[in-house]
């Protein structure tokens, strides 16, 4: 089964990527996780509820998206046209590693990171039992269409699905939303890039690397502190260093005071 999910995987990678010559932006934050390790156990306890630190930081973006609009966009024909909703897509495990879904939570921006988990939580289920339809769909066409016909099949795809939001060839419209969220921390990595997927036309994909206790100058003293860095990569015809330094801000706020979050209205 892994062999042929793996192979699956690279069929799709062939048809999709080619020598890049598109503008990307990487960059990435070290970023204090005291407060958020602190307020997910508190959830924890309160709800007896699986909230990680995935829900918190993919809460925050959703925020982050919201606060700078000009970001959430995709291209079209050479046309910029805006995405109405803060909608974000998150890597779910779906068979012990073996196979990743992409599953999207709409409006993030309104919601905690209790209720980011408690969707993430039913999607992820219904795709490991095999009842995500979009997902089954999906891995008929890769698994069983001519090798030659793959990149005209994820050119159209990118412009029903990613530009147009027309459901085709498996996908819903907009399948990953106005940005994508991996935990490259949950495979042991400490930071990752994410490699954007042309045919969703993503603007933003955000990883979380794993959490590690780190030497920080605080107040003029070396502490210790629990760190987590983020990395992005993000479309540079829509995401410019100005904007990133703006979501980097907003971001790096609410995880050092994540009760907010359970406020829609920040």
């Amino acid at each position: 089964m892994t062999g042929r999910r793996d192979a699956l995987r690279r069929r799709v990678a062939v048809a999709t990527w080619r020598p890049s010559r598109d503008g990307r932006i990487y960059t990435r934050m070290a970023v204090d996780a005291t407060a958020v390790l602190a307020y997910l156990e508190q959830v924890r306890e309160r709800t007896g509820e699986r909230v990680t630190l995935t829900h918190v930081v993919g809460a925050a973006l959703g925020r982050a998206i919201r606060t700078v609009p000009e970001v959430r966009a995709r291209v079209l024909l050479g046309r910029i046209l805006p995405f109405d909703s803060c909608d974000i897509a998150f890597a779910v495990d779906i068979d012990g590693g073996t196979d990743l879904a992409p599953i999207k939570v709409h409006d993030v921006d309104r919601k905690s990171p209790l209720e980011v988990a408690r969707e993430l939580s039913f999607g992820a289920a219904r795709a490991r039992a095999g009842q995500d339809p979009h997902h089954s769909r999906s891995a008929w066409y890769v698994r069983y269409a001519p090798p030659l016909t793959m990149r005209p099949l994820l050119s159209a795809a990118g412009v029903l699905v990613g530009g147009l939001g027309v459901g085709a060839f498996g996908q819903p419209g907009f399948p990953l939303g106005a940005a994508f969220v991996s935990n490259v921390g949950s495979l042991g990595l400490d930071e990752g890039y994410l490699a954007p997927v042309p045919f969703a036309r993503v603007p933003l994909y955000v990883s979380i690397g794993a959490v590690r206790d780190e030497a920080l100058v605080i107040d003029g003293e070396v502490v210790v502190r629990p760190q987590v860095v983020i990395g992005a990569t993000a479309d540079h015809r829509l995401v410019d260093g100005a904007h990133a330094g703006r979501i980097a801000g907003v971001i790096r706020e609410l995880l050092a005071d994540p009760d907010r979050l359970d406020n829609s209205h920040h």
